[in-house]
């Protein structure tokens, strides 16, 4: 099938992406733009090295994500074959600091599932797709409905014209927000798009913020009998994972290190937040919050090493607390054909954000059945 190509918003999410394969699967050409090096968003992982020269990886993001919904059910099914998917086989619980007491889950038939060999996985193979071309490092700051002509016209950071595309789908929630700005000095590009049933809509979307500390041990922590663990009590802590302990993945390479991901209450990233902005933290403040992470996490477990690698991440606004489309999983404007979709629309889940994907696609495809494609 023959059309211009399709635009999916700046930050390649899972929800953006399993919409743009969709539509590819239709006979669709996708184009995807991201300002950043590659696909995953929350769904990223991180690579690092050690002094001594070892590669690190870190799911540093989202941990795992279960599935309720029978659809989705059966794409996890599909990524399961490919190879792209794994149920994370660990132990999991809690862990009260007030009387250090770990606790087994009682909900022992829960599956969690994790991309292999990272969790970016199943963003890389989404993002590689026959139909799909995915355009990294591109900041689109204009995005213009040409009436007359019945396309969206888009322009990047640098002025030039990105493109012209007979529908536009928005995944990235900033593209409507002081956050846009904050980001890169422009003002947020739905702001002029002249799709305010959109727009306001997704400008009221309410974000908390998290902090990630990656942290590698050259010695197992034994002392733990949980490789995922909610942490209870805490002004500091929320989660702690044993990263290594998910499926393919190598204790690390080049070396025989054990890697953890620890993540901070909302509460004490937002009263970082609060001193320090949102500008882009300095290499002081992160190593600052690597050290307040660590430092809780050995206060509630007497006795842990001193980690070999130590580093942090800050997600300023990754984590949506309001959902702007709960009933229609998307926004859609039919007339301009453009539509917002993301676990912002649904819930903070994962598999909220694949659901919002599928319905953005679902209603595109009904309306692009109208157009008179050149």
């Amino acid at each position: 099938m023959c059309c211009r190509w399709m635009f999916n918003g700046a930050g390649i999410s899972v929800a953006g992406l399993t919409c743009a394969s969709t539509l590819a699967d239709n006979g669709f050409k996708v184009c995807v733009f991201d300002a950043g090096r590659g696909s995953g968003g929350r769904m990223a992982q991180r690579r690092e090295s050690t002094a001594e020269g070892q590669t690190l990886c870190f799911d540093h993001g989202a941990q795992y994500f279960t599935v309720e919904d029978p659809v989705v059910l059966q794409l996890v099914e599909k990524w399961k074959m490919a190879g792209t998917v794994k149920e994370w086989l660990g132990h999991f619980g809690a862990l009260d600091i007030t009387s250090r007491t770990f606790m087994e889950e009682t909900d022992s038939g829960k599956k969690r599932y994790v991309g292999v060999p990272g969790m970016n996985a199943i963003c890389k193979a989404l993002s590689s797709k026959l139909g799909v071309e995915s355009k990294f490092g591109t900041t689109v700051t204009k995005v213009e409905w040409r009436e007359e002509e019945g396309y969206w016209q888009l322009k990047s950071k640098n002025g030039q014209i990105a493109g012209e595309f007979c529908a536009l789908v928005i995944a990235d929630k900033s593209l409507a927000s002081a956050r846009f700005t904050g980001q890169t000095g422009l003002a947020p590009p739905l702001g002029d798009a002249e799709v305010p049933s959109l727009s306001s809509r997704v400008a009221t979307v309410s974000v908390v913020p998290c902090f990630a500390a990656m942290l590698a041990f050259h010695e197992s922590l034994t002392t733990i009998p949980l490789d995922g663990l909610t942490i209870l009590n805490s002004k500091v802590l929320a989660w702690a994972a044993r990263d290594s302990s998910k499926p393919d993945r190598k204790i690390s390479l080049g070396g025989n290190c054990e890697c953890w991901v620890l993540h901070s209450t909302v509460e004490y990233a937002e009263t970082v937040i609060s001193r320090a902005g949102l500008v882009k933290p300095s290499e002081e403040l992160l190593a600052s919050i690597a050290l307040d992470l660590l430092e809780e996490f050995q206060n509630v477990i007497p006795g842990l090493p001193d980690p070999c690698f130590i580093k942090a991440h800050r997600w300023g606004g990754a984590f949506p607390t309001k959902f702007v489309a709960p009933e229609e999983k998307c926004i859609l404007v039919e007339e301009k054909r453009i539509v917002a979709c993301g676990d912002y629309c649904l819930g903070p889940r994962v598999e909220c954000a694949i659901l919002s994907g599928l319905a953005a696609a679902n209603n595109l495809l009904q309306v692009l059945k109208t157009v008179a494609w050149m």
